[in-house]
């Protein structure tokens, strides 16, 4: 996977969480992830299909979960309920949409996100696509960046080949 596909992604996930819940976060060290496993318990899924395919995954542990939908939507929460379930898939579009803006070239669309709560659930990304898994901390707790995507074109070329492509271009 591309520096170019990575680093928009992060961008937009440091301005969310600075401009919308005043919460730093700091990027910790990328990794391949060959599990299907979810970092934390509860991860907001964005669809991405044009010239590139795949998907992005914002995944929170429970307190950022709840400490971002509480600093959202002006009300204190202590359960992962409806609104902390809407809040992260909210931030999950935040996060895709302000990226794609970054990606004009692939001509994405972005779906609806879909939010998954629970320990351990499984997050399947295409299957020509490794997902890159950006942890961060901030100061309510953890929280990571699942990122696959592959151009139509690399698409193709690794089905056939089954090859992958990697960069280590990524910015901080």
């Amino acid at each position: 996977m591309r520096a170019e596909f990575i680093n928009p992604f992060i961008h937009s996930l440091q301005r969310a969480f600075l401009t919308m819940l005043n919460c730093s976060v700091q990027r910790g060290q990328l990794s391949l992830n060959s599990d299907s496993r979810a970092s934390h318990e509860i991860s907001g899924v964005i669809g991405l299909t044009g010239q590139a395919v795949g998907a992005v995954v914002l995944s929170l542990s429970r307190p950022v979960a709840l400490k971002a939908a509480s600093t959202m939507l002006l009300c204190e929460y202590s359960e992962i309920n409806e609104d902390v379930v809407d809040a992260v898939g909210e931030l999950a579009n935040m996060v895709a949409g302000a990226a794609k803006a970054e990606l004009e070239q692939y001509s994405l669309a972005v779906s609806l996100p879909n939010v998954i709560t629970g320990k351990d659930h499984e997050i399947h990304f295409p299957s020509n696509v490794t997902p890159i898994c950006i942890p961060f901390s901030s100061p309510w707790g953890p929280l990571a960046l699942e990122v696959g995507l592959a151009t139509l074109q690399n698409a193709e070329t690794e089905r056939i080949s089954g090859s992958r492509e990697s960069d280590t271009g990524i910015s901080a």
